[in-house]
């Protein structure tokens, strides 16, 4: 909004955080979860927490009460800072709710709207409370390269969620190379209205921000015509997103936007979390006249694994090449490594790899196998070493013993000019075990019917293919991070 920060600021506000955590009793490898909205809290906290040799849990801002208890439990949080919410979001109720349930955590701090007000749960302890009377500055507790600096949930699209633990060497040496992947420099203005509590936005605009030194605009929640705003008065020169928000800004129209000036400072966009459909992304190229840089990356490699590099060149459609020091290959079943064109699951090794899933020996022995984490996508490489992601292994529909990735699907319905948007997933069949269903949203004032949008896909791909079901729905949806929910497709 209209709160300015200087780093200076920012430090001290962080160094007394660490010190009232330290007065609190909180020591070296304690972990303390986060539950924050996109304000400077949650970089003030995040660097008091580590400052003070504590480990990070961020959460999602969207967990109910169950999910805060079973997250608290599960990283043995001994404090959690959480935010009062928002219109529609009532973070604090679902939190302290979950917080009473957790046996282990032990204090609730919370975060309001100004460090001044006072606590609206009775004998809660407030951060501003918590800074009161804080010296600004720390001697940093020393912690080492290999120790856990933070612990950062996986969506988990089967089970419950797991712990990665990341180490202050995987998360430093991942921000150092985004940096140089998009040449970042104090002139640059980063907006971020990616969640930090993510790791995309943690890594590779928060942490990379701070080391390059640029100006960063926080935007709690993502909204085409107030990204737009910002980009236009801060004169922003980086901005990443996830696919569902490239195509709002593609989408959306209004006339009050100076889309010449935007584009005029506009150098930089980044693209991860899900597979860019092309023409989403040569439309919006085209729009605004700057390139997407898309990369591929999850929570337990720091994030990120691959990247369309501006010195190796690009391709649409690829998450690029290897990022520097990580090494990526396809394999089959066996593990064994698969020639170029050939689909199979894609695994890495490298600096950005996890310690491993907290708590879970067992389940860490199953994700990284002699050094290489095994990602659970599908994926396949072309014969001048870029890679593309064919979908998730989860999401995967075999039809009839044929197997059908819904992103081939989706890249071919997303061509037809009435589709705006589209997820495919599987749903259960007597005769073939999976068929296969589309859910579609229509571009405003366009009409397709069930039958002619069933006929012409069934044109452009093979005949197993096509979606025997179409449901038009008015939208999908989305977690936090702006990825499409497709369990929650499935349950409808």
């Amino acid at each position: 909004m209209d709160t300015h920060l200087s780093y200076a600021q920012a430090n001290g506000a962080a160094n007394q955080v660490a010190n009232g955590l330290k007065a609190m009793g909180i020591q070296a490898g304690d972990k303390i979860a986060l539950s924050c909205l996109n304000l400077p809290y949650f970089p003030i906290l995040y660097f008091g927490i580590l400052k003070a040799g504590g480990v990070v849990v961020p959460l999602s801002v969207l967990l109910k009460q169950e999910e805060v208890a079973y997250h608290l439990d599960d990283s043995d949080a001994k404090a959690y800072f959480c935010f009062l919410g928002a219109p529609g979001l009532p973070m604090l109720e679902e939190g302290y709710a979950g917080f009473q349930q957790a046996d282990k955590c032990k204090d609730f701090i919370v975060i309001t709207a100004k460090l001044t007000d006072s606590s609206p749960i009775a004998d809660t302890q407030t951060m501003g409370k918590l800074m009161e009377g804080q010296a600004p500055t720390i001697e940093t507790a020393a912690t080492s390269a290999e120790d856990t600096a933070v612990i950062i949930y996986t969506s988990g699209t089967t089970g419950q969620p797991k712990g990665a633990e990341l180490t202050h060497s995987n998360l430093l040496l991942n921000a150092l190379l985004s940096s140089n992947l998009y040449e970042s420099s104090p002139q640059d203005t980063f907006l971020t209205v990616l969640p930090l509590f993510h790791i995309f936005a943690m890594t590779v605009l928060m942490n990379c921000g701070i080391y390059r030194g640029v100006t960063n605009v926080l935007l709690p929640r993502f909204d085409a015509e107030t990204v737009l705003r910002l980009m236009q008065q801060h004169k922003v020169t980086v901005f990443a997103g996830v696919p569902t928000m490239y195509w709002g800004l593609l989408n959306y129209k209004n006339e009050a936007i100076d889309m010449a000036s935007i584009s005029d400072t506009l150098k930089n966009c980044l693209s991860g979390g899900a597979s860019l459909p092309v023409t989403v992304l040569e439309g919006f190229e085209a729009k605004f006249k700057v390139k997407i840089l898309e990369g591929y990356g999850m929570s337990e490699g720091s994030p990120v694994v691959t990247f369309n590099q501006r010195e190796i060149g690009r391709k649409p459609g690829s998450v690029g090449t290897p990022a520097w020091g990580i090494e990526v290959k396809i394999v089959d079943e066996q593990d064994k490594e698969l020639p170029a064109g050939e689909k199979g699951e894609l695994v890495y090794r490298g600096h950005n790899v996890m310690k491993g899933y907290y708590n879970q020996p067992e389940e860490t022995a199953k994700t990284i196998v002699n050094g290489w984490l095994h990602s659970g996508d599908i994926g396949v490489k072309d014969e001048d070493g870029f890679f593309y992601i064919v979908d998730r292994t989860k999401d995967m529909v075999i039809r009839g013993g044929l197997n059908v990735y819904p992103r081939e699907v989706e890249d071919v319905m997303m061509k037809h000019e009435a589709v705006s948007m589209v997820a495919v997933i599987g749903i259960p069949d007597e005769e073939y075990g999976e068929e296969i269903k589309a859910c579609v949203v229509l571009e405003d004032g366009k009409q397709v019917s069930e039958g002619e949008l069933m006929a012409w896909t069934k044109e452009n791909i093979a005949a197993y293919k096509y979606p025997r079901v179409i449901e038009f729905l008015a939208a999908l949806p989305q977690s936090a991070t702006g990825k499409i929910l497709k369990k929650e497709l499935r349950k409808g």
